[in-house]
Formats: C-alpha cells, sequence, structure tokens
C-alpha cells in the first residue's frame, strides 16, 4: 500500500470535512445531493467510455490498484544484478551467463541476458530491448489518460449539472423560499466536479505517470547494463557508469561498501 496515496487522500478529504465542521452555519446534510454525485461522476465516466475502447476502459480497475499498491522500483538492485553478470561474463565468458538465468527474477533482464547468451549482436539487442521499453510506456500512457479523461470531463458535468439545478429552480420562481436552497444544491455539482477532478482523478493521474517515469528510467540502465556487459566492459567500470543513476544516499553507501 503506498502510504502517501492514502495519506493524501485521508488528509484532502479531512480537510474538507474540518472546513464544514467549523464553518458558521454550515452543515453536512447541505453538501449532500446524491443525484449531484451522479451527474459528475456517472457524467465523466460515461464520456470516457466514448472516449477509449472497451478494452481500455476494462483496463482502470487494475491501474486504480497500482495507484494504491504500486511502488516504485529500485535502482540500487538492479545495478548490483546487473555487476554481478558483468563479472561472470568477464571471468568466465559470456555464454556462462545462461547457469545464470535461472536466478534472474526481472523478465527484462532475463531477456537481455538470453539474447547476449544467445550471440545476438548489440545493434540488435538494443532495438529490441527499446522497442519493449517502447511498449511499456505505451501501455503505461493508457492507464494515465484515463484518469486524466475521468478529472477532465468531471468539472465540465460539474458545470452541466449546475445548468440542470438552475433551470429547475427557475421553473418553480413562483416559491421563493425555494430559491435559496435550490441555488445551493445547483451549486454542489460543481464543487462535486471540482473535488472528484483535484483531489482524486488528476493526482492518481500524476501518481500514474511518476511510476511509469520510475520504471521507465529503470529500463533505460538495465538497457545500457546489458549493453555493456555483451561489449565485456569491466565490471568495476560499469558499476561506476551506473551508480550515476542511483539517489545519492544509496550511491554513498554502495562507495562505501
Amino acid at each position: 500500500m503506498d502510504k502517501a496515496t492514502l495519506g493524501g487522500l485521508v488528509g484532502g478529504i479531512a480537510l474538507l470535512l474540518i472546513a464544514i465542521a467549523i464553518a458558521p452555519g454550515s452543515s453536512f446534510g447541505a453538501f449532500v445531493d446524491y443525484p449531484s454525485l451522479a451527474v459528475v461522476v456517472g457524467g465523466a465516466i460515461a464520456a470516457t467510455c466514448i472516449a477509449f475502447p472497451v478494452g481500455s476502459v476494462l483496463l482502470l480497475p487494475g491501474v486504480t490498484k497500482k495507484v494504491f499498491a504500486g511502488e516504485a522500483a529500485e535502482l540500487k538492485p538492479v545495478v548490483a544484478q546487473l555487476v554481478e553478470c558483468a563479472e561472470i561474463a568477464r571471468r568466465d565468458g559470456i555464454l556462462a551467463l545462461e547457469a545464470k538465468c535461472d536466478e534472474i527474477e526481472d523478465p527484462f533482464i532475463l531477456m537481455g541476458v538470453q539474447m547476449a547468451v544467445d550471440g545476438i549482436d548489440a545493434t540488435t539487442m538494443e532495438a529490441i530491448l527499446r522497442a519493449e521499453i517502447e511498449a511499456v510506456g505505451s501501455r503505461h500512457k493508457v492507464g494515465k489518460s484515463l484518469w486524466e479523461t475521468i478529472g477532465r470531463y468531471a468539472p465540465a458535468f460539474g458545470m452541466i449539472g449546475t445548468l440542470m439545478g438552475l433551470i429547475i429552480m427557475l421553473g418553480n420562481m413562483d416559491d421563493p423560499e425555494a430559491i435559496g436552497p435550490g441555488m445551493a444544491v445547483a451549486l454542489i455539482t460543481t464543487l462535486y466536479g471540482a473535488i472528484v477532478s483535484n483531489l482524486f482523478c488528476l493526482p492518481f493521474a500524476d501518481k500514474l505517470a511518476f511510476y511509469s517515469r520510475k520504471e521507465l528510467e529503470r529500463r533505460e540502465i538495465i538497457v545500457k547494463g546489458l549493453l555493456a556487459i555483451q561489449e565485456g566492459d569491466n565490471p568495476r567500470l560499469l558499476e561506476q557508469k551506473l551508480n550515476v543513476f542511483l539517489p545519492a544516499a544509496d550511491r554513498a553507501e554502495q562507495e562505501a561498501a
């Protein structure tokens, strides 16, 4: 569970509830209107279904799970494994890495090592690995775009709900006492649209973009490491090259070791 995502949601919702509670003359009941919520959420999801094919829309639950359960890929273990492979290749030859394949859990590293063992040239191997990176990036963009689209449409449907509420209110102008409550209900839809967009959808999209950047960065490091292994680079030199991608704290720890 990503503590930052959960903490941000809980903190944002708590802030809104506290603001309502301490505002003079306000009540929680005044901010609850299920038809308005249905217009905003239902309308935004319906518009997203129009904008994307069914297959992409069905990815939404899994993408949402990643927002809460995803973790940024750590680079330190990746560098350590690549350096270990470089040491084996330098000491026993590139074919010796075949025995190492059963221990490699990362499918991307495994794919590169297997290609190196099979004798595929560096140009072809790099092209295949970068094509895989592009495919992963494309899939990530779909998930991010789903939440961005919902976040873009939610405020629009909030405004649509407000206009609907105003039309209903103006149709009942013969009752002056109903104008105030009617106006409040009409404005709630706009509020819901802003909350759904800025507290949920757009932050979710930004978190997915963050995870995507970290994953693609990790894969770029793997490509550089695999190509260096195939070219027979010194393991110590490879470690120094890859350590520049590590955070400062990890780099200092690695150098101290």
